[in-house]
């Protein structure tokens, strides 16, 4: 299969259904590519022109951008995605894609602050072990996930839902510059020039999940991204992993139903690396880069109300002011950095 007419293809920027059936109505992507150039497929003009961009032209422009075209079945392509039925043809990176299998953490972006906490910690926790931690940068859950990773120094790749040179939202490009900066990488298999546009995101779920051994969802509505990753994960025969929530919050709704339909439910980091160990195996820690993230908020008022014989979380939580919710994401937060331990049913301090 010629990588010459597979990059010309990508640089379309289809719907990969509607890719895969163009290919199979032409034979190949050469002919597919020769059908949109001339006209004899109605697209728009803007898809026709990129048809008719020469090979030469396509490898310039990722060139100046900086950006690498992996072709499925080459050199860079992780082997783990490329074994799934469906996987994307060509996928444009910068960066570094892991090499095994990592943690996809995903869920809505209409978090509460409990689902923006928890879903932090985790990505702080995977990082810490040594897996890759894949999310898809959007705001709420995705981006929580990433700043765990970054907090911890680890390796994060995000899946973007457009093209390589385009960060969508536009105000995580910082994020974005910050998991480079410490070894990850970014992958999309849209081109340069895509736009973010709503039909581009569930296809991309599916890179998300296929990039990782296991998905782990904070928290979901009935609806929405997570739940298609977490539903293309199972396809794929990857571990779901779910986080319990208030049966009566629409955002935890996803969640339970996960659960009830045979989701592993995760309760708390300590928890989630357990598991992740039997299907994972030991990860490789990031050595240490300078001291560790100062203590926030609500995780300082849970630490001082914390008596030295140690008190159920209720109770810790009504002496630091602070809701049960929160009290939860604050201790993963502690637990993580090592500042407190739970035997039972007691919060204590230290190890």
């Amino acid at each position: 299969m010629s990588d010459e007419a597979r990059l010309r293809l990508a640089f379309c920027g289809l719907h990969p259904d509607r890719a895969d059936r163009l290919k199979r109505a032409f034979g190949s992507p050469a002919g597919a590519v020769g059908a949109l150039a001339s006209g004899r497929v109605a697209a728009p003009e803007a898809v026709r022109a990129a048809a008719a961009l020469p090979f030469a032209a396509c490898r310039e422009r990722l060139a100046r951008l900086g950006v690498t075209p992996l072709f499925r079945g080459g050199a860079g392509y992780p082997a783990h995605l490329a074994d799934l039925p469906g996987a994307p043809d060509v996928l444009f990176s910068k960066g570094a894609l892991p090499a095994q299998p990592g943690v996809a953490i995903v869920g809505t972006r209409r978090c509460t602050r409990y689902g923006t906490g928890l879903a932090r910690v985790y990505g702080q926790a995977c990082a810490a072990v040594g897996w890759p931690v894949i999310s898809g940068l959007a705001r709420g859950a995705d981006a929580e996930a990433h700043r765990g990773v970054v907090d911890a120094g680890g390796a994060g790749v995000a899946v973007l839902g457009c093209g390589p040179d385009i960060v969508y939202p536009a105000e995580h490009r910082p994020l974005l510059e910050s998991l480079l900066a410490g070894g990850g990488g970014m992958v999309t298999e849209y081109p340069p020039g895509a736009r973010p546009e709503p039909w581009r995101f569930p296809p991309r779920n599916r890179i998300i999940a296929g990039l990782a051994g296991a998905v782990v969802v904070v928290e979901a509505g009935e609806t929405g991204g997570a739940l298609i990753t977490a539903a293309a994960a199972l396809e794929q025969g990857r571990h779901v992993f779910a986080v319990p929530g208030d049966v009566g919050r629409a955002t935890s709704r996803g969640c339970n139903l996960l659960i009830r339909d045979g989701a592993t439910p995760v309760l708390d980091p300590a928890d989630l690396v357990a598991s992740l160990s039997l299907l994972l195996g030991p990860g490789r820690a990031p050595a240490p880069s300078g001291p560790a993230p100062p203590v926030e908020g609500p995780g300082r008022a849970l630490l001082a109300a914390l008596p030295p014989g140690g008190a159920a979380l209720e109770e810790a939580a009504t002496a630091a002011g602070l809701g049960v919710a929160e009290a939860m994401a604050a201790l993963a937060r502690l637990e993580v950095a090592g500042l407190v331990r739970r035997d039972g049913g007691l919060v204590l301090p230290g190890r």
